[in-house]
């Protein structure tokens, strides 16, 4: 089995509590990435397709993913870009506030090559895209992306999409609807977040989200929405999972992420959707126990047991 992710990954520098900066890297489709790593057999290919630089810090991240176990065949070079790079710094409650510097990006161009693109996908089973991996390319970029994913049951993997909406990185709310709904229509699973959805749509709530997912062609719509129950569409069949309270919350970083690598990789590994979504909360709930987005695999698969 073969599983790749597509995005971009950032260097990351988060403030500690003795007011200096740690440097570490992330990006939301890595976050994901690394989860299913961690969660899913050995035999299990996890691969991350994005574009980096030649420099030193890409030189860094490239043996960082390789050392997670993460394949790396589908990292595309680039001269002439190096990584994009944001700051995080978080308050009492342990939500977030972020600075970014991205516009010279390599992973911005990860989809300008049709080939290599199309060699990245060759053999997956299991493809994950989210919303800020499309609002970082040009639009021309995109449309080849999505083109390249193909339609629903006419290509030989299964799609799932994060709309993961950040108005900040689009032209306009119009435009990242658009693009987000067209997503969505060729993704087999749909993982949204209550609060996003409701800026870009106009969602009521988050039954509304799933509902309008599930309406799209989703098989398996599955809603994220902070402390409140987790609500799911699979078919025919719809419910909700409490949310347990979280034991202590230090970091919100990547907890949307981690909770999306887990239940896909319950998934992938036949668990019934309650059983996923459960294994996802556990997952996050040490996530966002720690600072950072990116925390020790073992934790995670313990979690996620």
């Amino acid at each position: 089995m073969r599983v790749v992710c597509i995005g971009e990954a950032m260097v990351e520098f988060f403030r500690r509590d003795d007011g200096l900066w740690q440097q570490g890297f992330a990006g939301d489709t890595l976050n994901t990435a690394w989860a299913l790593r961690a969660l899913l057999p050995a035999g299990v290919q996890v691969g991350y397709l994005t574009r980096i630089g030649t420099d030193a810090m890409s030189e860094a991240l490239l043996a960082l993913l390789r050392g997670a176990g993460l394949a790396t065949d589908a990292v595309q070079r680039d001269a002439r870009r190096t990584l994009g790079l944001y700051t995080i710094q978080t308050d009492a409650a342990g939500e977030r506030s972020f600075a970014y510097w991205r516009s010279d990006s390599a992973a911005r161009r990860l989809a300008a090559d049709e080939a290599a693109l199309r060699a990245g996908l060759a053999g997956a089973d299991l493809v994950y895209l989210s919303g800020i991996t499309l609002a970082i390319l040009l639009p021309e970029d995109r449309a080849r992306l999505l083109a390249c994913l193909g339609r629903r049951g006419g290509r030989g993997f299964r799609l799932a999409f994060d709309p993961n909406i950040r108005p900040r990185l689009w032209e306009d709310m119009a435009t990242a609807a658009e693009a987000v709904t067209a997503a969505a229509r060729i993704a087999d699973i749909v993982l949204p977040s209550a609060d996003d959805e409701a800026l870009a749509f106009g969602d009521a709530d988050a039954g509304a989200t799933r509902a309008r997912y599930a309406a799209l062609g989703a098989g398996l719509v599955v809603v994220k929405d902070g402390a409140r129950p987790v609500l799911f569409a699979e078919a025919a069949r719809s419910g909700q999972v409490a949310v347990p309270p979280a034991p202590q919350v230090v970091d919100t970083t990547g907890a949307g992420d981690a909770f999306n690598g887990a239940l896909l990789a319950a998934v992938l590994q036949g668990r019934p959707v309650e059983a996923a979504i459960a294994s996802a909360q556990r997952v996050a709930a040490q996530v966002i126990a720690r600072r950072g987005a990116l925390i020790e695999a073992a934790v995670l698969a313990e979690a996620g047991g």
